[in-house]
């Protein structure tokens, strides 16, 4: 039979329910339609063009279980990068030359992390207001729940000491806002913000693709966007010119559930339209997120919930009624355990809703068990985890850290859960996500022995995580997620052996080829052999 293309001579993991491994397979009208051995593919097809991996490893193409693909996109056109930046003065002298390039209207930016500063705590605007009296300045935090505003920012959104914001805080130093601003109340400031043009939306799109297929991604969770995105991604796709599959998760808005809980979820071959994202709490490491118990390292803080307990019932109620999966951020226990008891009310008992726990950071643990008895997914990214080791046991204390981060505990519930990288909050790399799933390290090897070992995952469990098991997150493992007959032929090429090499090897992995429906989108081209 003649085929569009014909893989030969590779190490391919198919991910199938065996974790069976292959040489080769055969891809016709962008699904695969054949995987064997190298003699048995070549006695049976023929093709112009075939690619011979010289026993290269080929994966199922990696999915992003939960990241910000547009807001990504929209980061590497707008935002001053701060990431990693380890003291204020780095920071100043960005701006500096970020505004000095951009000239906008506003001064945007994100990545500062506090916790990298020789004195780690949040900071002040005086600086800011120094050096940019006229411009507004909009920094996110890392962890995308806080801000630090200059004065002119908080001038335009009528924020002053007296301000309250239910499900935010303005912190405060003698008396005035420090332009700290925590969850809900830096969304008063950003509302301010310009919209972009459609053409700069689009523009960011394409340009996030380009990074993720560069990474080895062919799919991406997009958590809680509006309608405009989702049907500007639609339109893109449909035109040829954005090729990543998308699950887009909408923004609770009234705009959003109006618009597509009264018809069933939308599906298309790249773009699925089938779970609200609610927000339960904020971040760890700004101290938003809701506790049980009393921030160890500021008594009298538990964090706070977004909003109020009818709020989640309302949306959760609509979203079971329009047969809508709902997937909720959650960080601390509090906020997992009120979730979990919401989901109850409606969920009832084991079902195949696929409701679902964003970060499940804290889990007390008489609420572990809640996961299995109502069949809820514990969507987890493991680079959190490493990223928050060397201080979020100040934050929880020796006790209550111990059940942070818990994978291997959540994977337990279950029998499988999806993996992200909630990029660009971390790194967009899947191969930092399986390093980090299997050795409980950073991308420096910190720690020597791993951040509590008994929660890593193994090498088949991290591999499914941001496969097989991502796909099925969202009710497309029948689409993808794995090399099995049928399904697209969204693959990678790498030049190692993510199942038996040394943990330091896996780090230094190589993408080859990025392929998406049997057709080249990364990589140098594919041999042409007759």
């Amino acid at each position: 039979m003649k085929v569009d293309l014909i893989v030969t001579n590779a190490l391919v993991y198919t991910v199938n329910d065996s974790f069976s491994t292959a040489e080769s397979f055969a891809v016709k009208d962008g699904k695969f339609i054949a995987v064997g051995s190298n003699d048995d593919i070549a006695a049976k097809y023929v093709s112009d063009q075939v690619l011979d991996c010289k026993e290269k490893v080929v994966y199922p193409g990696f999915n992003d279980a939960h990241c910000h693909f547009y807001g990504y996109g929209m980061n590497l056109l707008q935002y001053a990068a701060l990431a990693g930046m380890t003291d204020q003065e780095q920071i100043y002298q960005k701006l500096q030359e970020h505004q000095s390039r951009a000239q906008g209207e506003w001064i945007l930016g994100r990545g500062w992390d506090q916790n990298l500063w020789p004195e780690k705590s949040f900071p002040d605007n005086k600086r800011l207001n120094e050096l940019f009296p006229d411009v507004p300045v909009y920094l996110i935090r890392v962890d995308g729940h806080a801000a630090w505003c200059n004065a002119k920012a908080l001038e335009l959104a009528g924020i002053n000491a007296k301000t309250n914001i239910a499900g935010g805080e303005i912190l405060l130093k003698d008396g005035r806002p420090t332009g700290v601003l925590i969850d809900n109340a830096k969304e008063q400031v950003f509302n301010q913000i310009p919209a972009p043009s459609l053409e700069l939306k689009a523009k960011a799109l394409l340009e996030a693709q380009k990074n993720c297929f560069a990474a080895g991604l062919t799919s991406v969770t997009d958590c809680g966007i509006s309608k405009e995105v989702i049907l500007l991604i639609d339109s893109l796709q449909k035109n040829g010119e954005l090729r990543m599959r998308i699950n887009a998760m909408m923004e609770p808005s009234n705009e959003n559930l109006e618009y597509f809980l009264k018809n069933a979820p939308y599906i298309t071959d790249r773009l699925q339209v089938n779970t609200i994202k609610l927000y339960a709490d904020g971040a760890l490491g700004s101290r938003g997120a809701y506790l049980l118990d009393d921030y160890s390292d500021k008594p009298g803080n538990r964090g706070l919930l977004m909003e109020k307990t009818s709020y989640y019932e309302d949306i959760c109620q609509k979203a079971y009624a329009a047969g809508f999966q709902v997937a909720t951020h959650c960080i601390g226990d509090g906020a997992n355990r009120f979730m979990l008891n919401i989901y109850a009310k409606f969920l009832k008992t084991k079902n195949d809703r696929r409701w679902r726990i964003e970060h499940v950071q804290i889990v007390h643990p008489d609420d572990m068990g809640s996961f299995e008895k109502y069949s809820v997914i514990p969507s987890i990214q493991s680079t959190h985890a490493t990223s928050d080791m060397f201080w979020a046991d100040e934050r929880l204390g020796i006790e209550r850290i111990k059940t942070a981060y818990a994978y291997q505990q959540l994977m337990a519930q279950n029998g499988w859960l999806p993996n992200g990288t909630d990029f660009p909050i971390e790194d967009i790399s899947p191969i930092k996500t399986f390093f980090a799933s299997v050795c409980r390290k950073n991308s420096e090897g910190l720690p020597n022995d791993g951040f509590q070992m008994e929660n890593a995952l193994t090498r088949e469990q991290a591999l499914r995580s941001i496969t097989i098991w991502a796909a099925k997150a969202g009710f497309e493992e029948v689409r993808k997620g794995s090399i099995e007959v049928g399904k697209s032929a969204d693959f990678v090429v790498l030049d190692t052996d993510l199942m038996k090499c040394n943990d330091e090897e896996i780090l230094r992995a190589k993408i080859l080829k990025t392929i998406l429906d049997g057709d080249l989108v990364f990589g140098a081209e594919i041999n042409q052999e007759k």
